[in-house]
């Protein structure tokens, strides 16, 4: 009866188990075994195994493009998250602020630029805000006495435009969530806080963020793995087929996207995309110690 009750629940979980298995775990064995093989376009059935060759191209040959945007992929990441944080509790504070009218219209018109889909938010910008004739930026230089600029033709200002339009895009969610965690901390503190002398700095540095923080870790980890694999916002800015606008911005995801669909080296984009993976594991375990740490 006791071994009968152990293989129950395994009975039970089994259909759930290869359902897994064939959507999760499957994809990921086979893209592992493709990486070392030098499958394409030219050797879609009769392609070899070639060990870690793809893998000692992307990280080694400086030619490969693969180094250069991983470099990308970090700045960008970085950068946006610093400032996303930063942006999204100064305006969840703001949003907070005693005696504020009208927070929650504030509240809702801030999420429409994260609840609009992405491709028509990006494309709109695309033409109605960076584009080099008609697009808002250049009717606003054109009315200061400036040249008009194409803003996706170079990689810096191309980097900008899009770390300005992700910026846009992804700020509500955050601010939402820095919302409702500010909403969850105690009166009681600040006012105790006051009547201590504490000013503005002391109570956001002693109170707010240290309440806030457990409740907002799960969010900005969320969004630090969506940043990092960001791919619409740069490819239908710069590199869509049709619309490339000169730029040579690069991120990991869009050189495994270009190796894949349009080199159809579909072996070398592979191996990108299990480093990525690589990447993306190391990260999760380094922020879960992190978070167990301080949790003991």
């Amino acid at each position: 009866m006791n071994k009968r009750n152990k293989i129950l629940p395994w009975e039970y979980s089994f259909p759930s188990i290869m359902l897994i298995g064939l959507i999760v775990v499957f994809p990921i064995i086979y893209t592992i075994y493709i990486s070392f093989t030098n499958m394409n376009l030219y050797h879609w059935t009769d392609y070899e195994f070639i060990a870690f060759d793809n893998y000692r191209r992307a990280l080694t040959k400086l030619d490969s493009g693969f180094m250069s945007a991983l470099l990308t992929t970090i700045i960008w990441t970085v950068l946006n998250m610093v400032i996303q944080i930063l942006a999204a509790y100064l305006i969840a504070l703001g949003l907070n602020a005693e005696g504020l009218k009208l927070a929650r219209l504030y509240k809702t018109l801030l999420m429409f630029p994260w609840a609009m889909p992405a491709y028509i938010s990006i494309l709109l910008w695309r033409v109605g805000i960076y584009n080099p004739q008609y697009g808002l930026l250049n009717k606003i230089r054109s009315a200061l006495g400036f040249s008009s600029m194409d803003f996706l033709s170079e990689n810096i200002p191309a980097f900008i435009s899009c770390l300005v339009l992700n910026l846009w895009m992804a700020l509500p969610f955050l601010i939402m969530m820095m919302d409702g965690a500010l909403q969850s901390v105690d009166i009681s503190y600040y006012e105790s806080a006051r009547l201590d002398g504490g000013g503005w700095w002391a109570q956001n540095l002693y109170i707010t963020i240290p309440s806030i923080k457990p409740i907002l870790a799960p969010s900005i980890i969320m969004t630090t793995f969506t940043t990092f694999k960001q791919f619409d916002i740069i490819y239908l800015l710069t590199m869509q087929k049709g619309s490339l606008t000169g730029a040579t911005l690069q991120t990991v995801i869009t050189y495994a996207h270009q190796n894949a669909f349009v080199s159809n080296n579909y072996g070398l984009s592979s191996a990108v995309s299990i480093v990525i993976f690589g990447f993306i594991i190391l990260f999760s375990l380094f922020v879960n110690r992190g978070i167990r740490e301080e949790h003991v």
